[in-house]
């Protein structure tokens, strides 16, 4: 677990996609650094579950917006919730991924992705940053994935839209510095989380084990702390990055993907008695 200071990034930090995974484990470790927490997702049942948890676990205060990030009021919405509260930090979390061939796919599908990983990746942006900009102090972390450096077949448009949340985040990196404000894309390995399954993958079988969500996002708030505009999880997923070329790296993800693809479809596909 990693501390963060409760004067630069608090009083109240905004965590969304905080009904699980890495975004619940995110308003877990600030809420044990004594920081207020705003916490936004579809499923408001949750959010009111894990607030009252780290409420009565370590005597933080909570606001559960029950909001989707995919429609064009969100921000709004949003807004209007955090008006009167005194925001020190942006937890830029919520995003999704539909694996799969990219011409087989919705295009309503693949619009909504891109509504939730650019969009709104930028709508909060550009509105916390500039109440952060008032203020001071702060930060924002904005969460892409590892695979963003390079396109990666069966997710070709989810790899897309996490190729604009690094950029974005290395770009506001040097412009936000001047404001006094910590800024760090967190490009996550493969973690140790439900969506694993729901893409396909057995965590058992993977080449390289998934690391736990409790260290992802312990580094992710090292390296918001030691402001750095951006930070891959695991040491071992850090050394693949930088010595393999980018073009192996497509030809593995895809691999990959498609056989994740294949067992997920042929287990749909199985008959059950």
């Amino acid at each position: 677990m990693t501390h963060v200071d409760k004067h630069k990034f608090g009083p109240w930090a905004i965590v969304t996609g905080a009904s699980s995974g890495i975004g619940k484990e995110f308003a877990r470790q600030l809420a044990a650094s004594g920081l207020n927490l705003i916490l936004a997702a579809r499923r408001l049942p949750l959010l009111e579950e894990l607030g009252r948890q780290l409420e009565k676990e370590f005597g933080v205060q909570y606001l559960a917006v029950g909001v989707d990030l995919t429609e064009d009021d969100f921000l709004e919405t949003l807004a209007e919730a955090t008006r009167d509260l005194d925001v020190g930090l942006l937890i830029s979390n919520a995003g999704a991924g539909i694996p799969g061939e990219f011409l087989a796919l919705e295009q309503s599908a693949l619009l909504r992705i891109v509504r939730l990983n650019i969009i709104a990746h930028l709508d909060l942006a550009q509105h916390f940053g500039q109440r952060l900009a008032t203020r001071g102090r702060g930060g924002v972390i904005l969460v892409s994935a590892m695979g963003a450096a390079q396109g990666i077949p069966y997710m070709a448009n989810d790899s897309g839209t996490k190729a604009y949340v690094l950029s974005l985040g290395e770009a506001l990196h040097v412009e936000f510095q001047k404001l006094g404000l910590n800024v760090t894309v967190l490009l996550p390995g493969p973690t140790d989380t439900p969506v694993l399954a729901e893409f396909g993958f057995d965590a058992d079988t993977m080449p390289i084990k998934p690391m736990s969500v409790e260290k992802c996002v312990a580094e992710g708030l090292a390296a918001l702390n030691a402001n750095r505009a951006s930070h891959i999880t695991g040491r071992m997923f850090r050394i693949m990055a930088a010595l393999t070329p980018r073009s192996v790296m497509t030809r593995m993800n895809g691999k990959m993907l498609a056989k994740a693809v294949a067992g997920k479809r042929a287990r749909a596909e199985r008959p059950s008695y």
